[in-house]
């Protein structure tokens, strides 16, 4: 019964749906591909598909290790990464090139799923984190293809919806062979909702994995130069910001410049799409506003900017690196009721890190930095400019902070051997 409402909503919703993806500039490219049209190209009968769904760039990136560790082990298979959004066809192609080929989601009409499986033939399919499909889920179990879901989480919102189905997602989740989860709630959660307990394993987070680019003094001039920043200016980075929360993030900076007038601002808007926005309100704060894309292009030299200001990071894959030349950070998502980004991005390069009360997406990482003293929880712009202030003046409570945070890092890794481990009865079909 749960399956036919599923479908009769999906039917009725379609209209609405091809539409959305029409409007939306970012939705247009693969088009095609979402709608069934047009399916993956260079694949040939003999290969062994082994395919990976990352939703986004954030899913891309946590599934970068496992993905890495996969191919040296079984360099046979052919690695498809389908994603539904276009940054995550970025970190696809950026991260993963040599080793995986892009493809984007069809949407969830069985027909769709049905032909998109049967031309790609995947002899495996994991799914990154929650990207529950009934559809695609119950046409791979048809046809008899083993399922993984990796770095599995199952958010606070989301959670009560799914126990309202929950004889449905008992339904769903029997599709799966091994449920890989990140936390001993995300265990519990999924185990409340029908899934095999032995099928469910607490093996971490696979962020803790991920590898960023190395800084050295050399690169960390570089940056320094690229952003134009001036001898005696220091950074503060915020990075995947969201509406709201940058206006409580700029009237932090108007009461930290008090004490520190040499500190200097970079917002990195979590969709640069909404560059033109965020600069309009920086604007109506009376702060001067520099775009990354201005900066280091000039043939005629630097801007040459001094005081005050706010960069807006309108580019793509730099904020992790940028990271690494902050005295301290903030991470967003957590300031407005979205549920947290990656903390472990400025965690890896042992910057002091700040976040809101909005942690449910990245609530076990948040506790081992509050617990390790690497990272600080504040609730509005006054309680957040006083911490910074305080980091700002006390360079040993920045360096403790620092080191606390990157130990956080280290004490967690390994969640991608285990992982593959696991996954290695699925990995290791007759071929």
């Amino acid at each position: 019964m749960w399956y036919l409402l599923y479908n009769i909503l999906l039917l009725v919703s379609a209209p609405v749906i091809v539409l959305i993806l029409l409007l939306k500039k970012r939705c247009r490219r693969g088009l095609g591909q979402r709608l069934g049209f047009t399916l993956p190209q260079g694949l040939n009968s003999q290969d062994e598909v082994l395919w990976i769904h990352a939703v986004s760039m954030g899913e891309v990136i946590a599934a970068v290790p496992l993905v890495t560790a996969i191919h040296k082990a079984f360099p046979h298979l052919a690695i498809t990464i389908s994603t539904v959004t276009d940054t995550g066809r970025e970190a696809v192609e950026q991260r993963l090139a040599g080793i995986a080929r892009h493809c984007y989601l069809p949407l969830d009409w069985a027909w769709t799923v049905r032909r998109f499986i049967r031309h790609l033939r995947p002899k495996v399919f994991m799914v990154v984190e929650t990207e529950l499909w009934p559809n695609l889920l119950k046409e791979l179990h048809a046809q008899g293809v083993p399922c993984g879901l990796v770095n599995g989480r199952l958010s606070t919102r989301s959670f009560p919806r799914y126990l309202r189905v929950k004889s449905f997602m008992k339904d769903v989740l029997s599709s799966f062979n091994v449920c890989l989860v990140q936390s001993e709630r995300d265990a519990q959660r999924f185990l409340a909702l029908g899934a095999t307990p032995e099928r469910v394993h607490y093996t971490g987070n696979m962020k803790f994995d991920v590898e960023l680019p190395g800084l050295d003094s050399h690169s960390n001039r570089m940056s320094t130069q690229l952003l134009e920043l001036q001898e005696g200016e220091v950074l503060m980075v915020a990075g995947s910001t969201h509406p709201k929360e940058e206006e409580v993030l700029l009237s932090c900076y108007q009461e930290v410049l008090k004490d520190h007038p040499h500190l200097i601002l970079l917002l990195a808007p979590r969709h640069i799409e909404r560059s033109d926005q965020l600069e309009a309100t920086i604007r109506a704060f009376g702060f001067h506003v520099v775009r990354r894309s201005q900066l280091g292009v000039n043939e005629k030299g630097p801007l040459d900017q001094t005081g005050p200001r706010v960069i807006v990071l309108d580019t793509r894959g730099e904020l992790a690196h940028v990271y690494g030349l902050a005295s301290v950070t903030l991470v967003g998502g957590t300031f407005v009721p979205v549920g947290g980004h990656n903390l472990l991005e400025p965690a890896s390069w042992s910057k002091p890190v700040l976040f809101g009360p909005f942690t449910d997406h990245c609530q076990e990482i948040a506790d081992l930095l509050l617990e390790s003293g690497g990272g600080r929880q504040v609730h509005d712009g006054s309680e957040m400019a006083s911490v910074v202030v305080n980091i700002l003046n006390d360079h040993s409570l920045a360096d403790r902070m620092g080191k606390a945070a990157y130990q956080v890092v280290l004490e967690n890794q390994g969640v991608v051997k285990r992982n593959v481990e696991l996954l290695r009865p699925l990995l290791e079909f007759p071929t």
